[in-house]
C-alpha cells in the first residue's frame, strides 16, 4: 500500500496547491524546500519539512532515505511567477540546470531508497513542430535553436531520467502553461495550452496510484496538445478546483 510521499517543490506554484491535497487523501508528506521560513508553512498544512537543495547529492540521498517514500513527485523548478515564458532568458539555463542535473540527482537517491514510482513535472510546448494535434508519442524538439534548445535539452534528459530508470515506474506530466492562484498569472498567454495549477497538482495526485509509466499531456484543451490520455488512464479531470469552483 502506497503511504509515504517526497514532494519535491512542495513550496513551488504547483507543490503549494498538491501538499495539502496529499495531506488530505491521507498520505504521510514529506516536503522539500530551501527556505527555513518555507519549511514552518510546510509544518502548518501536516507536511514534514526537508530543508535541501537538490543539487546537494549527498544531502539529498540522507532525506530521501530518511522520509522512506513510496512515491516521489518532482515538482522542481527554478522559474518566477507570473512571467511569459518569453520573457525569462534569464531563467533558462538555471531552470534546464534543475531538470537535468537536479533530476538525476533525485532519480539516484530514489533508486538507492527503493522508491517504486516517480512522477515527475514537464511541459507540453517542447515538441518539434508538426502540423495538428501533438501526443505523447511525437518527438521532442531537439533540433532547435536557442533559447528554446537549452529549455528542449533540459526537458529531454528529465524525461529520459525518469523514464529510463531500470525497476521504477516513471510518469512525466507535460503540463500546460500555468495560470490561477500562486502563478502570478490570471491566463496565459497561450490560452489553448493552459492548464489551472489546481488541476495541474490533482494530475499529480492522480498518477501516484493509477496510470502506466510513459508521458502524459496536462493540459486543458486539445487545440494543441491532447490530454486524452491523462483523462481515461489517470482519471484526471481538467475542471478540478481546490475551492470546488471551475
Amino acid at each position: 500500500m502506497i503511504r509515504n510521499i517526497f514532494l519535491a517543490g512542495a513550496s513551488g506554484a504547483v507543490g503549494r496547491r498538491l501538499a495539502p491535497l496529499l495531506v488530505e487523501a491521507g498520505y504521510v508528506v514529506t516536503g522539500t524546500t530551501r527556505s527555513a521560513e518555507k519549511a514552518a508553512s510546510l509544518r502548518r498544512i501536516g507536511v514534514e519539512p526537508a530543508i535541501v537543495d537538490v543539487f546537494d547529492a549527498e544531502k539529498l540521498k540522507s532525506v530521501v532515505a530518511e522520509a522512506a517514500p513510496d512515491v516521489i513527485i518532482h515538482q522542481l523548478t527554478d522559474l518566477p511567477h507570473g512571467v511569459n515564458p518569453a520573457a525569462m532568458k534569464d531563467f533558462i539555463s538555471r531552470n534546464a540546470r534543475i531538470r537535468s542535473e537536479g533530476t538525476a540527482n533525485l532519480v539516484q537517491a530514489a533508486k538507492i531508497a527503493g522508491v517504486g514510482r516517480i512522477i515527475a513535472q514537464s511541459i507540453a510546448w517542447a515538441y518539434a513542430p508538426k502540423p495538428g494535434v501533438f501526443i505523447e508519442t511525437d518527438p521532442l524538439d531537439l533540433h532547435a535553436e536557442e533559447p528554446r534548445a537549452t529549455t528542449v535539452a533540459g526537458v529531454a534528459a528529465m524525461e529520459r531520467a525518469v523514464l529510463n530508470e531500470p525497476g521504477m515506474e516513471g510518469i512525466v506530466l507535460r503540463y500546460g502553461f500555468f495560470y490561477g492562484p500562486g502563478t502570478g498569472v490570471d491566463m496565459p498567454a497561450n490560452p489553448d495550452l493552459r492548464v489551472h495549477v489546481d488541476a495541474a497538482a490533482s494530475a499529480a495526485l492522480k498518477a501516484i496510484e493509477r496510470g502506466a509509466s510513459g508521458a502524459y499531456n496536462v493540459t486543458e484543451t486539445d487545440v494543441v496538445a491532447n490530454s486524452g490520455k491523462a483523462r481515461h488512464a489517470l482519471g484526471w479531470d481538467a475542471a478540478f478546483r481546490i475551492d470546488g469552483r471551475p
